[in-house]
């Protein structure tokens, strides 16, 4: 009954147990009833505290409305970008429940040198068409990988939906692989905007505001709900459950694989850092920068 008081870890058979030790006598389904006239309801903790701020947020917010809103008025794709917790293969416990008619039995342990491989799914949103893509890799998340992902969208689905694009906006994350800081990830950004011969424009958003980027809430929570509970026991299992990953409003996922080994700690090339063609905005430039076709 104190106003102060928002939340208790107390069940309501211990509330009811200290009640009597008051003088109250009550049964654990009147604490119930009474929790609920209070306004008191189970609920679960909210991930909404942002753990730190970023000079010119707000202003970064402004410009990838800005370039959004331009983009899909001229035609070209909206791409948000970002890679999935990776998940492990073979007889491990994953949360959540499924119909069965009997038990489906997994190892008591949850270690990861029991799985029999590991799958890195790298997903890619078009806003404008709400359409997902997810590149399964099966070695590690480096820009390479990023880049060979955004690669094989493009030729089996991008180049086709949007033949006369002239240019490509790429909505991302601040770190990872395809980290704002890193010269790796611009290299390897350049040399696929050479390959496939259009300019690919980045915006990042800022540090502390991932969720924001539009695939965390408009594909990466349906694809989580299409496995929930589904043990992986093969990779071809994780590609047929992404691919009913679907929502009352039309989402569609396609899946491709990739399984190439990715090296990590690569070094960039001097004459990239030398040339520098990486073309960067004058305002905010460290999360604002186009990768233009060079050539070979």
């Amino acid at each position: 009954m104190r106003e102060d008081v928002v939340w208790t870890y107390l069940s309501t058979t211990e509330i009811a147990r200290q009640l009597d030790q008051r003088g109250t006598l009550v049964s654990a389904d009147t604490v119930r009833s009474l929790l609920k006239d209070f306004g008191f309801s189970r609920r679960q903790a909210e991930k909404t505290k942002s753990m730190g701020t970023a000079e010119f947020r707000n202003e970064q917010f402004e410009n990838i409305a800005a370039l959004r809103q331009q983009y899909v008025a001229a035609g070209n794709p909206v791409l948000s970008m970002d890679t999935k917790k990776k998940e492990y293969l073979g007889e491990l416990f994953r949360p959540g429940r499924v119909w069965a008619s009997g038990p489906n039995a997994v190892f008591d342990h949850d270690f990861p040198s029991y799985a029999e491989g590991r799958v890195i799914p790298h997903g890619l949103y078009d806003v404008a068409r709400n359409v997902g893509h997810i590149t399964l890799g099966t070695s590690h998340d480096t820009s390479q990988f990023v880049c060979d992902s955004f690669l094989l969208w493009w030729q089996r689905h991008g180049l086709a939906t949007y033949p006369q694009a002239t240019s490509i906006l790429l909505l991302c994350d601040g770190g990872g692989s395809n980290n704002c800081r890193h010269h790796i990830f611009k290299q390897d950004l350049q040399q696929l905007a050479s390959r496939i011969g259009i300019s690919i424009r980045v915006a990042h958003y800022p540090p502390h505001c991932s969720k924001y980027n539009p695939i965390e809430h408009r594909l990466f929570p349906h694809v989580t709900r299409a496995w929930s509970g589904v043990v992986f026991r093969s990779l071809e299992i994780v590609k047929r459950c992404l691919k009913r990953t679907w929502t009352s409003s039309g989402l569609k996922v396609t899946v491709a694989t990739l399984n190439k080994t990715y090296r990590l700690k690569r070094q960039v090339f001097a004459a990239f850092l030398e040339a520098s063609p990486i073309q960067f905005d004058e305002w905010l430039p460290d999360w604002n920068y186009t990768a233009v076709p060079q050539p070979s």
